[in-house]
């Protein structure tokens, strides 16, 4: 289940939920509130698997930009040996087959350092996302511990009042 999908129902659970008078707090469904939780915990490893493809994603567009540098080199060395045997165009060769290393070298690190951004922000988008979430549930769980205590002690209150 998608995690911003269970954030909405616990959201929508808040709305619904009934306030206590005079006071900032609201009445929860337990067992719902918990429920909604459980599937948080179920949804957030999925996201975890999210971040694992692109991960896995970013090393095969590496390891495609690897063996297309690896290619080109090779391909630029057979031209540069092929080459050496004419005296002409010797020079030539050298320098067409360093500016296709070169090529090759700029255009791999471009790859990398593109699919280094790409994974940097989504696993900051993630990490973003988790946090909140994590802080939203803790919110709640406090939320919903206060107001269970603040009932537990209601009763004595109204006792305490009654005596003269």
């Amino acid at each position: 289940m998608d995690i911003l999908h269970l954030v909405d129902r616990l959201e929508e659970l808040f709305n619904e939920s009934r306030p206590i008078p005079l006071t900032h707090s609201v009445i929860v469904d337990e067992d719902r509130i918990l429920e909604i939780i459980d599937q948080m915990r179920i949804s957030i490893p999925d996201e975890v698997k999210k971040a694992q493809q692109v991960i896995a994603q970013r090393d095969r567009v590496l390891a495609q930009a690897q063996e297309e540098a690896n290619r080109t080199i090779g391909m630029a060395k057979q031209k540069v040996d092929e080459l050496m045997g004419r005296d002409a165009i010797v020079q030539a060769a050298q320098t067409r087959s360093e500016q296709i290393l070169a090529q090759a070298r700029v255009d791999a690190e471009s790859l990398r350092s593109e699919a280094d951004e790409y994974i940097i922000g989504s696993l900051a988008t993630l990490e973003e996302e988790l946090n909140r979430l994590l802080t939203q549930a803790r919110n709640g769980i406090s939320k919903l511990n206060a107001d269970r205590q603040r009932t537990l002690r209601a009763p004595d209150e109204t006792d305490t009042s009654k005596t003269p």
